[in-house]
């Protein structure tokens, strides 16, 4: 009786069974929040990639990963946002208009079977800053997925807002926090369709 209390706690505070406590939602900004309310930080999606069975996506436009690497440890690079082929600006954001990817569940499904793992097995979703990860978790819960894991502070982190480096992205994130990554593809886990 002692051991199930002990295992419905963890669950209640967010603990996965390699003992690496989620992150806490009510930290959570409103753009990064997900229907789901699972949320890691770089350091946390890290050891639980590393101790457990995940599929762990980088979500982030190929352009971004070609040109500012990945971490190593993810599986594959599924864009969530494509960049328009015409490469129209967007004057509200002032940046280059980014698309949905149509095809982004069902290649995520795709990679999911060939892991061996179903839709209830942990999915971890990158992005460069959290917001877009946020909205690919979203669409995976709304297709079925259980377990859909957001990195809050993404592969380069969130903007510093004074100092030296104002407006900079070094506050957290994976490359931030020394994580292992690399410019160097590797071509099998390249989104190539």
């Amino acid at each position: 009786m002692k051991t199930i209390i002990s295992a419905c706690m963890a669950v209640m505070l967010g603990v996965s069974a390699s003992g690496v406590f989620a992150y806490d939602a009510s930290k959570v900004p409103e753009a990064k929040r997900t229907t789901l309310g699972l949320y890691l930080d770089s350091n946390e999606a890290y050891a639980l990639a590393t101790k457990e069975k995940v599929l762990f996506l980088d979500v982030r436009t190929r352009e971004e990963v070609n040109f500012l690497g990945m971490p190593t440890l993810v599986d594959a690079n599924i864009p969530y946002m494509e960049m328009d082929p015409m490469y129209n600006w967007d004057d509200k954001k002032n940046v280059y208009v980014l698309e949905p990817n149509s095809e982004f569940v069902t290649m995520v499904a795709a990679r999911l079977k060939a892991k061996g793992m179903k839709t209830d097995d942990p999915v971890i979703v990158m992005c460069r800053s959290g917001d877009r990860s946020a909205r690919a978790a979203d669409l995976l819960a709304k297709a079925g997925y259980s377990k859909v894991y957001s990195i809050v502070d993404g592969f380069e982190g969130d903007l510093a807002k004074d100092g030296p480096n104002a407006g900079r992205r070094t506050v957290n994130g994976w490359k931030n926090s020394n994580l292992p990554w690399s410019y160097t593809l590797a071509k099998e886990k390249m989104s190539l369709e």
